[in-house]
């Protein structure tokens, strides 16, 4: 070969060696999505908003994605990594509310049931009318009693802020959620306050999934965590989650960051951050408490992505997955604290549901249909049943997401925003 054809043939393999690879269709992760995954959670490293931050991403049955950056404990240079623990704090109550379901798979209960049906601790609820002029507390009897509904969906009224006139000091002397009560004392504790609202009239975030845990252990006969890992956390394999993080396991336990207002970022000691998991504590906790992995909570997203089946494993039955990934929240409810900041939603079994595309490019992004959770220190998930995609991001950063890094993530794995089509007029 000559020797003009030869660098010609070398210069034309050269650049075929630089063409993008073709677009794998009919997925949303592919080439130019892992790059702006990559890029943001470097950046946020880099920028010191974060310690360290790692995702996980499955697309198809199969792994689209995983990232893990900077220190799961940067003052010791522990990385970040894919086996990392962290606090999940409310994403522990996807967990309850699978373990709910089972239950009332073996028929236990019905969702309109009277909750007081099965547990005698809430019959005959006072709720919250406001103060008199000299500070006392005003209640009335419920107008209805609250159901099993209300507290898979946040409508049952149970108190939650110790600044409500009155009730807030209630709430605060008798301490239902202190760590050192059992489940049947919290209940017993709670059905003595008086509710906030009437059952079945706001949505307001609170204790409703410790609620439910009481009732696993009510119907169940078992102890909640007990029941959780024989029926949900065993047969899925999910190791790594569980309250109490044991000795060996601690060096791999992550650190806790809090973002000062001045932009720096401050390690939470663990001695305040990680009490809750060094030692078993009497309260199980619906609500939050659990630690786990990457891999290890992806296996729970997983299963739901799989209408209740992971490998062969069954957990829920199809339909039971698609009832807790349905909109229970009439439209009558238009009370609904901070639920609409997280965009066009309602709210099934300890899920927000998605019920129409993002409004505008300043709207969490996803798909119609998916339905996900969230923690305290900034972990989120969701499962995409119309992309046949599962996301787990994980970080440990207090105040909530001050960085809009879940905003962020779902455009990384989305792209940028794109109107809903539209009719042309006719």
């Amino acid at each position: 070969m000559k020797p003009y054809y030869l660098c010609l043939s070398l210069i034309l393999l050269a650049v075929s060696c630089q063409e993008k690879p073709a677009p794998e269709p009919n997925r949303v992760v592919q080439q130019e999505a892992r790059a702006r995954m990559d890029s943001l959670l470097q950046s946020l490293v880099a920028s010191g908003k974060v310690a360290g931050v790692s995702s996980l991403v499955y697309e198809k049955g199969q792994e689209a994605y995983f990232g893990a950056y900077g220190y799961a404990n940067r003052e010791d240079s522990i990385p970040m990594a894919r086996n990392t623990l962290v606090q999940i704090f409310s994403m522990t109550k996807p967990l309850t509310g699978t373990a709910l379901m089972s239950v009332y798979e073996t028929g236990a209960f019905a969702l309109d049931d009277s909750l007081a049906q099965y547990a005698p601790e809430f019959a005959g609820m006072q709720v919250y009318k406001g103060v008199d002029e000299h500070g006392q507390m005003q209640t009335e009897p419920a107008r209805s009693a609250i159901t099993i509904r209300d507290i898979t969906r946040h409508t049952a009224g149970f108190p939650n802020r110790t600044e409500i006139p009155g009730l807030g000091d209630a709430l605060a002397e008798a301490a239902p959620l202190a760590k050192e009560k059992t489940l049947s004392e919290m209940a017993a504790t709670f059905g003595k306050l008086p509710l906030w609202f009437h059952p079945g009239t706001q949505w307001e975030y609170g204790p409703s999934v410790d609620v439910q845990a009481f009732l696993v252990e009510r119907l169940s006969g078992m102890p909640f965590d007990d029941y959780l890992q024989q029926e949900v956390l065993g047969p899925l394999g999910m190791t790594d989650t569980r309250r109490v993080v044991p000795p060996a396991d601690r060096e791999r336990f992550s650190a806790m960051y809090r973002l000062e207002e001045d932009g720096s970022l401050t390690q939470i000691p663990d001695s305040l951050s990680k009490i809750e998991h060094f030692q078993a504590w009497p309260l199980q906790r619906g609500g939050w408490g659990m630690t786990s992995s990457l891999d290890d909570y992806m296996r729970f997203a997983r299963m739901l992505l799989g209408r209740g089946t992971l490998n062969g494993v069954q957990v829920l039955k199809p339909e039971t997955v698609a009832l807790m990934a349905t909109n229970h929240l009439p439209d009558s409810v238009t009370e609904r604290a901070w639920l609409p900041s997280k965009g066009q939603v309602g709210f099934g079994i300890d899920f927000a549901v998605r019920t129409a595309p993002p409004a505008g490019p300043q709207e969490n992004n996803g798909a119609v249909g998916e339905f996900f959770w969230d923690g305290a220190a900034s972990t989120l998930f969701w499962v995409d049943p119309q992309n046949e995609l599962a996301a787990v991001l994980f970080v440990q950063l207090f105040p909530y997401d001050p960085i809009r890094l879940h905003k962020n993530f779902r455009d990384a794995v989305y792209g940028p925003y794109v109107p809903p089509a539209t009719q042309n007029a006719e």
